[in-house]
């Protein structure tokens, strides 16, 4: 292992291609970047990340992330950063924009809105970025993971793939969520965060989007179990809330989060009825 400003990788590319020091005249996103290492070096977080050599030091490709908790935006740029000072343009909800604040910077940064609505121009452009040579981060679980395990997913990232010609690159973070996730808060110092990339497919086309998209899940469950053999155990006495119910955490299994999320969402829409709007 070497090591990187107290990181854990498994491999360093000391490469800086030259269209990553075309993107370091950006404004917005290098000092976006430069907070976000202060903030995680200020929580005394500890990162684990492996496989930073699948990150490609040029060109466009598709990263599919899987999501547990509100920092994964920050959290899954650091290993394109950490591999070769590249840049990720997240795919994040079109709300997001809309913010006094964080619509300038996200717009900035070159993030993509994406309409649930009317995700299509959202598909598109996340297509020409990636063709462009640029990484594209995706969220294909479209919704935080109350399990910790890997959601169902859609097939949006294996289609960008195709669509695009570019390597499609699965990813998991873990850790995240023991500090900002659904309602949890907690700063306090010390917490482990980490990352796994796994091996890039590289769809074409023709191939059946579906079958690719059963892979897809089915690899990133694997890097999410690889990634808790090496991530730090609970302490003696502590609540592992944090951990999925079949590595001996607390945590709801998928189909209890499920039912959670049928839930919350009957309810959102009963509100939205008592208010008199449309379901």
């Amino acid at each position: 292992m070497t090591g990187i400003r107290g990181i854990r990788t498994d491999h360093c590319l000391d490469v800086t291609p030259a269209d990553s020091l075309a993107r370091m005249a950006e404004l917005v996103y290098r000092p976006v970047i430069f907070t976000a290492k202060a903030l995680f070096a200020g929580l005394g977080i500890r990162f684990d990340i492996v496989g930073l050599d699948r990150i490609p030091p040029v060109g466009g490709a598709i990263i599919a992330i899987n999501h547990t908790s509100y920092l994964d935006f920050a959290l899954a740029g650091l290993p394109a950063e950490y591999a070769g000072h590249r840049l990720v343009r997240f795919m994040a909800k079109d709300a997001i924009f809309r913010h006094p604040v964080g619509g300038p910077l996200m717009r900035g940064m070159k993030h993509i809105p994406v309409d649930r609505e009317a995700g299509s121009q959202a598909f598109r452009d996340a297509v020409r970025e990636a063709k462009a040579g640029e990484l594209i981060g995706v969220f294909p679980e479209a919704t935080m993971s109350r399990s910790f395990e890997v959601k169902d997913i859609k097939n949006g990232a294996v289609r960008m793939a195709i669509a695009a010609n570019v390597p499609l690159i699965p990813m998991i973070v873990f850790g995240g969520h023991r500090i900002l996730g659904y309602d949890r808060k907690d700063f306090s110092r010390g917490k482990t965060v980490a990352m796994t990339l796994g091996e890039p497919m590289h769809p074409k086309r023709g191939d059946d989007a579906e079958a690719l998209t059963v892979e897809l899940r089915s690899r990133m469950a694997d890097l999410l179990d690889q990634t808790l053999d090496r991530y730090p155990a609970p302490k003696a006495g502590e609540d592992p809330w944090w951990l999925p119910k079949r590595r001996g955490g607390t945590a709801p299994t998928l189909e209890e989060a499920e039912a959670i999320e049928e839930r919350i969402r009957a309810e959102r829409a009963a509100r939205r009825e008592g208010d008199g709007y449309p379901v």
